[in-house]
């Protein structure tokens, strides 16, 4: 949950007069979601951020499905996904439901154009690659192991530090929180939490750009992405406060839950939404009671569908697991640890195993994106003979 948060130029009240030394009238502008409700910024342009020059044509970016509702456990290679130099077009939706949208990207040139998610909140965990989120609310230097929280309606532009890029992006209708359980009624975590505010990073260098000209900006609603040019460069914010705006929480400042026996994977929990939540398997300590068994336990998804996304080490439940690997265990059916991993993690002490589990509470499909990385017969990986 973002925290209240200032940057530059602020007045003593809202909705009031505010103008620049050469009497300039500042422009105000209240970004926030579920209508009034819900978290906000209050921004303050140069100019009207409604000033359009002309519209291209629209047109889809839906995925296409090919696997509704299935009941299968089904395994793909992310790390097989086609780079792209255009970062919207790297952007393959592999998993969706009519709640979120769960996809790869490799993307390799840095945008010269602004894009913005009309529709969902973004999650961006990036696996490989470095380099700078430019928004109006500052700028956000992003590196391996970061969970880039991008609130709805943000308007971005993204740079690279190399062509070698990986990310797993999450798209929410549904705005995305820290979990409830780790918040005062206030909203300051607790001291029970795996992270505190000092590890939330917030925008920073706000720049203000006073530019009039040609400004590209793709907006996507409703899996059409519709081509607009402003008048206005759209970082020409002298200031703003509030609690809406994009943050960066690196999973190497989740601090492990342990215990004598084995906890269950709501310990790892890192954000939720409505429709479902993300968990951050970490370094961490193996349990403790002299007869634990460190392996998770076979357990039945009824409720939820698992995805779990490989980032680095050794994952100890699964055999033959590589980096940026992705299962999908669906709702209905157990699953649990591969043949011979309960017994590899009886006696061990530690574990070194870096991932990314996405819950989703409805059965997510499979796109055609999502076949092209299929690792075949995945289902049968638990069979011994």
């Amino acid at each position: 949950m973002p925290f209240y948060h200032s940057l530059g130029l602020v007045p003593p009240k809202r909705h009031v007069v505010v103008r620049s030394e050469s009497g300039h009238l500042y422009q105000e502008e209240l970004v926030g979601t579920q209508g009034f409700s819900g978290l906000s910024s209050l921004v303050y342009h140069l100019y009207p951020p409604t000033k359009v020059r002309q519209k291209g044509d629209p047109y889809s970016v839906q995925p296409k499905v090919a696997i509704e509702n299935g009941l299968n456990a089904m395994s793909f290679m992310g790390y097989e996904v086609k780079p792209e130099d255009d970062y919207i077009k790297s952007r393959k939706v592999l998993f969706l439901n009519a709640s979120i949208q769960v996809g790869l990207a490799a993307p390799r040139k840095s945008t010269d154009y602004f894009y913005k998610n009309a529709d969902a909140d973004e999650m961006m965990f990036i696996h490989k690659g470095s380099g700078t989120i430019e928004t109006m609310y500052g700028s956000l230097n992003f590196k391996y192991g970061d969970y880039i929280v991008m609130p709805r309606g943000t308007v971005y532009q993204i740079r690279f530090d190399s062509e070698d890029n990986k990310i797993l992006f999450v798209e929410s209708g549904d705005p995305i929180f820290t979990p409830r359980r780790y918040r005062n009624d206030f909203g300051q975590l607790l001291e029970h939490s795996p992270f505190c505010e000092r590890d939330i990073i917030r925008p920073s260098n706000l720049k203000t750009y006073d530019e009039k000209g040609e400004f590209n900006i793709f907006i996507k609603k409703k899996g059409v992405m519709f081509p607009y040019v402003y008048a206005n460069h759209p970082f020409d914010v002298v200031g703003w406060d509030g609690y809406h705006y994009p943050y960066i929480f690196s999973i190497f400042n989740f601090e492990p839950i342990t215990g004598r026996i084995h906890l269950p994977p709501p310990i790892h929990q890192t954000f939720e939404s409505r429709n479902f939540v993300v968990c951050s398997f970490v370094p961490r300590l193996y349990d403790y009671h002299p007869d634990a068994i460190p392996a998770p336990y076979h357990h039945s998804n009824i409720d939820a569908d698992e995805l779990l996304y490989y980032v680095d080490g050794d994952f100890m439940s699964r055999n033959n697991i590589k980096a940026g690997q992705i299962t999908l265990h669906p709702g209905g059916i157990p699953h649990g640890p591969h043949p011979g991993a309960i017994e590899r993690s009886i006696g061990q002490k530690e574990t070194k195993e870096l991932a990314v589990m996405i819950d989703p509470f409805a059965p997510v499909n499979i796109t055609e994106e999502a076949m092209k990385l299929e690792v075949k017969d995945y289902y049968k990986s638990w069979l011994t003979d």
